[in-house]
């Protein structure tokens, strides 16, 4: 069992997620957004990390998107982590209240500048390794993150462990001198 009880976790071929109700078989029972129970595999969820409701304001802080994976000292300002890496969900439904209204060329610009912002982010504190989690689709948004990581140096990228996350996510390390 990958998935606990009460775990949010988001949907690898649709848009949406929701929260694990129980086991039915081979199968996971899912309490989805609008509160319906739905069945999927293990395989076609993911799970989410925290909250990213707040990601596209102008307020934006990145502390909100990885506060259950690094802490600040308070007495240096310096990033400290309990995890070794920050992740983020670009799933649309994970950091926008809906997608209504946006063609599917809006929402992949609006995923793109999220990725850019937590990217830079993660430069500025010299994090080593980020999670990007992309969701499987048709490639698109993957194909866009690996394009603008293939012109970067002191890098690596690949698939994320398929145990955590499936096919739909990347992994990048990133070496600082």
């Amino acid at each position: 069992m990958r998935f606990k009880t009460g775990e949010k976790v988001s949907f690898l071929k649709e848009v949406g997620g929701g929260i694990v109700k129980s086991y039915k078989n081979e199968q996971i029972v899912i309490v989805d957004d609008d509160g319906f129970d739905r069945e999927f595999l293990e395989i076609e969820l993911v799970k989410i990390h925290g909250d990213q409701s707040n990601i596209l304001h102008d307020d934006f802080d990145i502390k909100d998107v990885i506060e259950e994976t690094v802490s600040y000292n308070k007495d240096l300002g310096d990033v400290y982590k309990k995890n070794d890496f920050w992740e983020i969900d670009l799933h649309t439904h994970a950091f926008m209240d809906s997608e209504r209204g946006f063609t599917n060329g809006e929402l992949l610009n609006k995923q793109l500048l999220e990725f850019k912002r937590f990217f830079r982010k993660a430069q500025e504190k010299q994090i080593r390794k980020l999670v990007v989690i992309h969701g499987v689709g048709e490639g698109v948004l993957k194909a866009e993150i690996r394009d603008f990581l293939a012109g970067k140096v002191d890098l690596e990228y690949y698939d994320a462990d398929f145990r955590s996350y499936g096919k739909g996510a990347t992994a990048i390390e990133l070496h600082y001198r």
